[in-house]
């Protein structure tokens, strides 16, 4: 019989809300853009990838879940722009983690439309801005 694991929406906020809270350790999260290749999974270091920008969440880095029907639903909370990009490059994955020089949380793709975090532009200038301006995270349920 083919796997059929599922999980409630109860427990997907559940899981969203956990995943704010290891987001949250520290004096406050950041956001790590980079160009190339995302790594295999976020346990993988960063490689050669160049960084471009970084910007910094609030305190608390996402509100609580809710039912993104399906699933348990975050939104990130005002994040920081960087107002002056590290390096020139085309934007293409992000890495969170918990604070600058932190513990690594998740890494995901970036764009300026259908992507799992939506950027002003993915065309980075060194010593640009560079804004967040949508980012949610979905667990899932089945």
């Amino acid at each position: 019989m083919p796997l059929q694991f599922r999980i409630t929406s109860l427990v997907a906020q559940a899981m969203a809300n956990a995943f704010t809270t290891a987001n949250d350790v520290g004096t406050a999260a950041i956001l790590r853009i980079y160009d190339g290749t995302i790594p295999t999974d976020a346990d993988t270091a960063v490689g050669a990838q160049v960084l471009l920008a970084q910007l910094t969440f609030t305190a608390v880095s996402f509100g609580a879940a809710t039912d993104g029907a399906p699933g348990g639903l975050i939104t990130a909370a005002a994040i920081a722009s960087d107002a002056s990009a590290d390096a020139t490059g085309t934007a293409s994955w992000f890495h969170i983690l918990t604070q600058a020089g932190g513990t690594s949380i998740a890494m995901g793709s970036v764009g300026t439309a259908t992507s799992d975090m939506i950027l002003n532009t993915v065309s980075i200038v060194a010593a640009a801005t560079v804004a967040c301006t949508a980012f949610t995270i979905t667990m899932p349920e089945s």
